[in-house]
């Protein structure tokens, strides 16, 4: 691929070291550990100084072999014209995630002047690539590889009198978690027979205490006291296992005024097809899903999106196809916007502009309602958006994330004397921007609702005593939100709601927007003659 020669005008240290090592990758050595470079105290000896390099050359010169081949300009970070040049082997930063933490955060909201990358990071252990492009858990994203993990998100929640509960939020059916039956708003006495679980502040003994527990680097089996909604008590063990994800928390049809209306919790998107083309799990549980919604005959259709953080586009893109009228076919479902310089060699580097919409699913909905909170982000605010231009789409619950930007996974490695190749981490910083057919996008400080609604931790998955759903079914039989008794009932006098600070408990599941189909493209592109 014939692409402009251009350097960057990096530091004198680093230019000496850019040299080197560009030599080194003309000439196939793939060593990137040399001594001290020329004119600078700094050393690149050590697997950490060769992260910090790559890393910085992929977001900020080019990312060709790897970050090594630095003979074209050809930045992938978004906002790279924002950071200023830097040092990547200066003392000042202790690790990469020092220094990306530093790039991070040169870029601002044009509108707002706010700090606007609080999105990119580092993962070291390959776990999001194996869960989001896999769809399969094989370790813990907190640094376990291999054991899997329990499968299960907690929560802390008050209740009337503002006491703190520790609540389960969601267990995936295939975890081991789901295979022992534990379900959503089931209440948390006791973790390895401490009852000490009320929460005590971000960093409290307590909270650290059950974050290692449940999501910690050795947290291979827990004992988990439960209080379930008929008061009885139990104990489970549970045991860190690998299993494929199984996106689908709950789903029901329902029947309000003669409108059929279908239902489903979706928690993530693991991807509907694997690094090989083969589909998942994920595309098997969302073909028998759609499948079911279709015989149904139904009108109206509520996806509940609440904790999902996203995953990969495709299964974004599966889910506008299958929702979309059959009128969208053949149009633009989204766009894709890049910095100047990967622009620029869009077409050379075979890098997509848009997504059509191939086909669609054969619904045919009055409305469809996503469910959201805080915690919707990403893929989800993807999908979403992407659907507004082509059909009557109500948001319930309340404003989401604002992630309107994406990740293509670069995977960083050195080499040793010998050319082995040592994985460092895969690299997920910022490299586009998404818009709908309308060039509707830039929804940094999230998309605020149609009606807002209480997330009640305690009500099961499909009650209509939730306040979202209760208010959705109002909507559909009347047009308006007033929320009203569900079949005779009234709303249970003791909820129990998500405390702003629900997150103390950190069990690091990924919160973003991946296209590794991008990944494939830019690489490729890159090695073409």
């Amino acid at each position: 691929m014939k692409l402009p020669s251009v350097r960057m005008k990096l530091p004198v240290a680093l230019c000496c070291l850019a040299g080197g090592l560009f030599l080194a990758s003309c000439h196939k050595d793939k060593s990137v550990k040399p001594g001290t470079a020329s004119g600078s105290s700094a050393t690149a000896s050590s697997d950490e100084d060769s992260l910090k390099y790559l890393m910085y050359n992929i977001m900020q010169v080019s990312f060709e072999d790897g970050g090594r081949d630095l003979s074209n300009d050809l930045p992938t970070y978004y906002w790279y014209s924002q950071v200023p040049v830097l040092d990547p082997l200066s003392s000042q930063y202790s690790d990469a995630e020092d220094l990306l933490s530093v790039m991070a955060g040169y870029p601002e909201n044009a509108s707002t002047g706010n700090a606007i990358d609080r999105y990119s990071f580092l993962d070291r252990t390959g776990s999001v690539a194996s869960e989001i492009q896999d769809g399969v858990v094989e370790g813990n994203l907190s640094g376990t590889t291999g054991n899997g993990d329990f499968g299960l998100e907690v929560t802390y929640a008050l209740d009337n009198s503002y006491n703190s509960h520790l609540i389960v939020l969601y267990a995936d059916k295939n975890s081991p978690a789901g295979q022992l039956g534990i379900q959503r708003g089931w209440e948390i006495t006791a973790v390895n027979g401490d009852t000490a679980v009320s929460y005590d502040g971000e960093n409290g003994s307590n909270v650290s205490r059950i974050t290692n527990a449940l999501y910690g680097t050795n947290a291979d089996a827990v004992t988990l006291t439960f209080e379930k909604p008929d008061n009885t008590s139990q104990s489970y063990t549970i045991n860190a296992a690998q299993y494929n994800i199984n996106p689908i928390l709950f789903d029901s049809v329902y029947v309000k005024n003669n409108h059929k209306i279908g239902y489903f919790a979706f928690y993530t998107f693991s991807s509907v097809y694997n690094e090989q083309g083969v589909s998942t799990y994920t595309k098997q549980v969302l073909d028998e899903e759609f499948s079911k919604l279709k015989a149904a005959g139904i009108n109206d259709l509520v996806v509940d999106l609440r904790y999902n953080g996203g995953g990969a586009v495709t299964t974004a893109e599966y889910l506008d196809s299958a929702i979309a009228p059959a009128s969208a076919a053949g149009k633009t479902m989204y766009q894709y916007l890049y910095n100047g310089k990967l622009t620029e060699n869009e077409s050379a580097l075979g890098l997509t502009s848009k997504v059509l919409f191939s086909s669609t699913g054969g619904l045919s909905l009055d409305h469809v309602f996503f469910i959201v909170s805080r915690s919707t982000a990403s893929a989800s605010e993807l999908t979403m958006n992407n659907l507004k231009p082509y059909m009557d789409v109500k948001l319930v619950g309340d404003t989401t994330y604002g992630k309107p930007v994406g990740f293509i996974d670069f995977t960083i490695s050195d080499y040793d004397s010998a050319h082995n190749e040592n994985y460092l981490a895969d690299l997920y910083a910022i490299d586009f921007e998404t818009k709908n057919a309308n060039g509707v996008g830039e929804y940094y400080d999230g998309i605020v609702p149609d009606e807002e609604a209480y997330d009640y931790i305690n009500v099961p998955w499909g009650d209509p005593n939730d306040d979202n759903l209760n208010k959705i079914f109002s909507y559909i039989s009347s047009g308006s939100y007033t929320r009203a008794n569900a079949n005779g009932r009234t709303r249970p006098t003791s909820v129990y709601r998500a405390m702003r600070t629900e997150r103390a408990v950190m069990s690091h599941r990924f919160n973003g927007m991946i296209d590794y189909r991008l990944s494939r493209q830019i690489k490729s592109g890159a090695n073409r003659p």
